[in-house]
């Protein structure tokens, strides 16, 4: 086979006449498992990890390759799915394999393409799952990330940054083992929710045998007609803190990790928080802005009218009060010194079974160059947050999302060539 004959497994679907040629088999039925397929299509001169370039022509369409992934400075989507996994293999070349064989899958997806089918016949499994077909990009990014027991499992213990360790027990910390931790992350954002489910489940998939769902939570955003920071369930404004997406100077001081393998990356802290609505619906207004620290419409902070207006922490007023209420969440996260950028989603998963309340709450999620931000802004909130009486954090994580990608190289590849 010349080179100018090959065709590219990644970019064509193969006929079934032509791949019964190609593995030297002439009985009908017969199927070829995922990773034996592969094998049979390297080894005759089928580039399996041919890179996949960005769509220049698809809508709603955000890039996958650059200086840094995306989903972390990617304007906020409505819809996320995500997900944390556990590895099954212990092999850092079969690891490196599912990485490689990821990322033309991801430029895929995020390019609103679905999978390959390599076979016409309809009784093996299609390359794609389907659910996504006509549908467009919608915006889709995919963040991959590493977990610290990742490096364990592994026997890669001298690569594990000192920065990627558990997050220590917090004060009114409630967390549940099914919702905590895991070796890998996918965080899918898109402006619809079926294509960002679609996204893990079909990378899911593609990794069948080599890593499996530890635990998975889809959230969604609203956004006012006229634009401006979406509302969380407590019905009160959420990111208007966050460092501006394009001030790169900015963003370097405060999300990008600066130094060996993970330079250009982020770390991601997830965190399950159930919102106690039922309780919440119970309070006053008065108290609930006090909560806050900002007024419910406006979004403004205490003593101030415009959302965005800064504000002294410690400004008092003639009666040597604070203005805004040293109890409150507002207060003590800005009187921490540390920021974050947070990319948090609301979720809605039914009813609690033992109280019959709304299983509802926050996906809290940041991203920043070093879990130490989290750590100090979640010490100062402490037990003093007036905001403990309405929530109960369950679910927690913390995952080194990978710097970007250029073409011709793969997720993760910094990491693999520090082995």
């Amino acid at each position: 086979m010349t080179t100018s004959n090959e065709e590219k497994f990644i970019n064509k679907k193969i006929s079934r006449r032509d791949m019964l040629k190609l593995t030297g088999i002439g009985v009908a039925g017969v199927a070829i498992g995922a990773s034996g397929l592969g094998g049979v299509m390297k080894a005759m001169g089928y580039d399996v990890f041919e890179p996949v370039a960005d769509s220049t022509t698809a809508s709603n369409k955000v890039n996958f390759y650059g200086k840094h992934q995306s989903g972390i400075v990617t304007p906020v989507q409505t819809n996320i799915y995500f997900a944390s996994l556990d590895v099954l293999v212990t092999s850092k070349k079969e690891l490196q394999a599912l990485f490689q064989q990821w990322t033309p899958l991801v430029v895929r997806l995020m390019n609103g393409e679905v999978m390959v089918d390599v076979s016409t016949n309809t009784r093996v499994p299609t390359g794609d799952t389907g659910e996504a077909e006509g549908l467009d990009a919608s915006n889709l990014s995919i963040t991959i990330g590493v977990g610290p027991s990742l490096f364990d499992k592994l026997g890669i213990q001298h690569l594990k940054p000192a920065e990627l360790k558990d997050l220590p027990h917090f004060p009114k910390d409630q967390l549940q083992k099914e919702y905590t931790g895991g070796d890998l992350c996918i965080q899918a954002c898109a402006d619809d929710p079926q294509v960002a489910f679609h996204a893990v489940r079909n990378l899911v998939r593609a990794a069948s045998g080599k890593v499996e769902i530890k635990w998975s939570q889809a959230g969604f955003n609203s956004f006012p007609a006229s634009g401006g920071t979406p509302r969380n369930l407590f019905a009160f404004k959420d990111g208007t803190v966050n460092p501006a997406i394009t001030d790169e100077k900015d963003l370097n001081e405060v999300v990008w990790v600066d130094k060996g393998w993970l330079k250009g990356g982020s770390y991601l802290i997830a965190r399950k928080v159930q919102m106690h609505l039922e309780t919440w619906d119970r309070t006053s207004l008065k108290d609930q802005e006090a909560t806050f620290g900002r007024y419910r419409d406006s979004g403004a902070p205490f003593g101030k009218t415009k959302e965005f207006d800064d504000f002294d922490v410690e400004a008092k007023d003639d009666k040597g009060n604070y203005i805004m209420p040293d109890t409150s969440h507002v207060h003590l996260a800005r009187k921490s010194g540390a920021r974050i950028l947070r990319r948090s989603y609301s979720y809605a998963s039914g009813v609690m079974s033992n109280t019959g309340t709304h299983d509802a709450g926050l996906i809290f999620i940041s991203f920043q160059k070093d879990p130490a931000q989290f750590t100090t802004i979640q010490n100062s909130l402490g037990r003093m947050d007036k905001m403990n009486e309405y929530i109960t954090h369950r679910g927690s994580a913390v995952f080194a999302c990978f710097p970007g990608v250029q073409k011709g190289s793969y997720l993760g590849e910094a990491l693999f060539n520090a082995l």
